[in-house]
């Protein structure tokens, strides 16, 4: 396995096992041997963070050389504890589990090449039936080097694992920090779709309604048709504006925009009495003084469901917008008349004109939720005749604040 490295960390790596090999073939010479395990140990340290698996067979290599030939461990030995640390802080699954097994292997090794012969040569001079306290001092001291020589590869090896352990940790912390920014910025994407669609949906019904009026009254009303012109260039003005503040947005990721609130509502019952839409506002019980999200999401409702009824509801009947505010929160409907009913070819009854399931009840229904409550739209036949209710249950204080943005 060949790991990619910086140019620099190339340099460091390779100077480092160069220095380590100067270091133990000439300051400490010791003859052909001490050059050739010093030679193997810095290539393994320089090998070590390119290449784990390649440092330690080239450590290994040159340890079971050292030992075959009887010579006894040297300090240019000691690269061995680099070598496992890099085992377990950048080697595959497998190299770890072999860097582990390394660990008693090479005190094992060690504790051979040190006392072994010493141990055997006692037992000789003895015989084989007699143990005396050289041998059993020998092979105490076999112990304590083995446990010695093993605590210090496992910490150098267990370092190495902590280190691997703390890197994947912080590349997670990176990646939750990446998908995180991701699902803020496809939020905020949703949000201006959202409300682009409440700004141009709303204002193009009302160009539409005033564009029809005007073309229907023609000559025959020229004070009409000036107002009916007025209308849409006031709408539409309005409109341009607003979606320069959201396209902005886009650009910009600002967080200013167009925030209506509860005294918009004058303005946008003007706007849809002039499109030819009846209006009628009840309020029942005393106001509560509702959150910037609060006012918003009642707008944003009212707004919707009155441009569906401009669209889609019989004009020549009213729209009642009902204010019912309680205790806790305020209930609010939005009550509209739907054509009526048509007999179809078939011979069965549908009625027309209703809003079809589609982004406008959806961008509604979250609106509510996001402010802690909740919303229904649908038909209702009860009492004669068809209408279109909107109901909307917002409470005075969501448990959790939404981040409001229009």
């Amino acid at each position: 396995m060949i790991r990619k490295l910086s140019s620099t960390q190339l340099t460091v790596d390779v100077v480092i096992g160069g220095m380590w090999f100067l270091l133990n073939a000439f300051v400490a010479s010791g003859g052909t041997v001490h050059f050739a395990v010093a030679f193997g140990m810095g290539l393994a340290l320089a090998l070590r963070r390119v290449s784990p698996t390649l440092a330690l067979i080239v450590a290994w290599t040159f340890s079971i050389g050292q030992v075959s030939i009887g010579a006894t461990p040297m300090p240019a030995n000691v690269a061995i504890l680099p070598v496992l640390y890099a085992t377990s802080a950048y080697g595959t699954r497998t190299l770890r589990w072999v860097g582990f097994a390394s660990t008693f292997l090479g005190a094992a090794v060690i504790t051979a090449s040190l006392l072994l012969p010493n141990f055997v040569r006692t037992l000789l001079s003895i015989g084989p039936t007699v143990i005396s306290g050289d041998a059993v001092a020998i092979f105490r001291s076999s112990i304590v080097v083995f446990v010695g020589s093993a605590a210090a590869f496992l910490l150098s090896w267990t370092a190495g694992l902590l280190t691997r352990i703390w890197r994947q940790a912080r590349e997670n912390r990176q990646a939750v920090a990446v998908v995180t920014e991701e699902m803020v910025q496809e939020q905020e994407r949703v949000r201006i779709a959202r409300d682009m669609h409440d700004v141009v949906a709303h204002s193009l019904a009302v160009v539409v309604a005033q564009a029809d009026g005007a073309r229907y009254l023609g000559s025959k009303d020229p004070a009409a048709t000036d107002a009916a012109l007025a209308t849409i260039a006031t709408t539409a003005r309005e409109a341009l504006s607003d979606v320069r503040v959201l396209l902005a947005q886009l650009r910009h990721s600002q967080d200013d925009g167009p925030q209506p609130t509860l005294v918009d509502l004058d303005r946008l019952y003007e706007q849809l009495r002039g499109s030819g839409l009846t209006i009628t506002q009840e309020v029942s019980g005393t106001p509560l003084a509702l959150g910037t999200g609060q006012q918003l999401a009642v707008y944003r409702i009212v707004q919707e469901s009155l441009t569906n009824a401009l669209r889609h509801a019989d004009r020549d009947q009213e729209v009642t917008v009902h204010f019912g505010w309680t205790v806790h929160g305020l209930d609010l409907t939005i009550s509209s008349a739907l054509p009526p009913a048509k007999t179809t070819r078939t011979g069965r009854t549908a009625i027309v004109g209703a809003p079809a399931a589609g982004h406008g009840v959806a961008g509604m229904t979250e609106r509510a939720a996001l402010v802690g409550g909740h919303l229904t739209a649908g038909v209702d036949s009860a009492g004669g005749g068809s209408r279109f209710v909107v109901h909307a249950w917002l409470p005075e204080r969501a448990d959790v604040d939404p981040v409001v943005t229009a």
